[in-house]
């Protein structure tokens, strides 16, 4: 039996494992490492209780479908040969010939149960093919026939790429960037300025050495600047008109003129002719 065993990361870096505990994860690994060269162990509980897992994590293992459990309690781990292909001169075939007979490989080298797939699908788990060598030189390498030939199992789906929007350049300069529907964007929101928007930016750039992602969002926040700035220059110029408060508006009250009596008034009459005699002696 081979000594050395390789993991595949197409099973190990499947959301389903990562989504297993570490406890499992760990046990799954150490089966892999202790099982036989078609994948079979004959002593899993031992390796349960020598790496300290616990029943649950087993169960969880027979649940996610990694491993196989037969009534006796003999396990094969089920993509174990997508995980590991060893060359003829170093394969020994299992003692457990007869549950080896009970399992098919279904068209991604994965084990099943007879009886859980298609027969037109399956394949004769006796033949041995030519598979990759654990020597000192290949260990990591892949039969790359093999490769082609499988299919991976439960990879992520790839999303098909959407073609790259073509940007055509604007402006005196050339530098203003613009997909055909963000242009269409720019003449619907600014109808009457929208090629003075564009030279604003394409001569900026120019002098500055700018260069921008995305050049409608540009000149949208340029534009809300300006109008920003204008706002506030309307505000500076606009004249408060203080209003006068309650009590300035009361008027204030008018004293009443003394009425002289005639002796008074007499008097009056007689200082303002001595004044006006003494006035025309100083003036001769």
């Amino acid at each position: 039996m081979a000594q050395r065993r390789m993991m595949s990361k197409q099973i190990t870096e499947t959301d389903m494992f990562m989504d297993l505990p570490l406890s499992s994860q760990a046990l799954y690994l150490h089966l892999i490492m202790n099982a036989d060269d078609d994948g079979f162990l004959g002593n899993s509980k031992t390796i349960l209780r020598m790496v300290g897992a616990s029943n649950d994590d087993f169960k969880l293992l027979v649940a996610k479908q990694f491993i196989i459990v037969f009534d006796d309690g003999i396990t094969v781990i089920k993509d174990w040969r997508i995980h590991n292909y060893i060359q003829k001169d170093r394969y020994h075939s299992t003692m457990y010939s007869e549950h080896k007979q009970q399992l098919t490989v279904d068209k991604n080298q994965s084990y099943q149960r007879v009886g859980y797939m298609d027969t037109e699908r399956i394949q004769n788990v006796s033949e041995v093919d030519t598979q990759v060598r654990l020597g000192k030189v290949s260990l990591g390498k892949v039969n790359k026939e093999y490769i082609s030939d499988q299919t991976p199992r439960n990879t992520k789906s790839q999303k098909t790429k959407q073609p790259k929007k073509v940007r055509h350049e604007y402006g005196e300069y050339k530098n203003v960037l613009l997909t055909d529907g963000e242009l269409a964007k720019l003449k619907t929101e600014f109808p009457s300025n929208w090629q003075e928007w564009i030279e604003r930016v394409s001569e900026y750039c120019s002098m500055n050495g700018k260069t921008y992602k995305n050049y409608l969002a540009t000149i949208r926040n340029w534009a809300k600047r300006d109008l920003t700035q204008l706002n506030n220059g309307r505000r500076q110029r606009t004249t408060t008109k203080e209003t006068l408060p309650g009590w300035a508006k009361e008027q204030a009250p008018t004293t009443p003129k003394k009425q002289l009596t005639p002796e008074q008034q007499a008097a009056l009459k007689q200082r303002m002719a001595k004044l006006d005699q003494r006035n025309s002696k100083r003036g001769d």
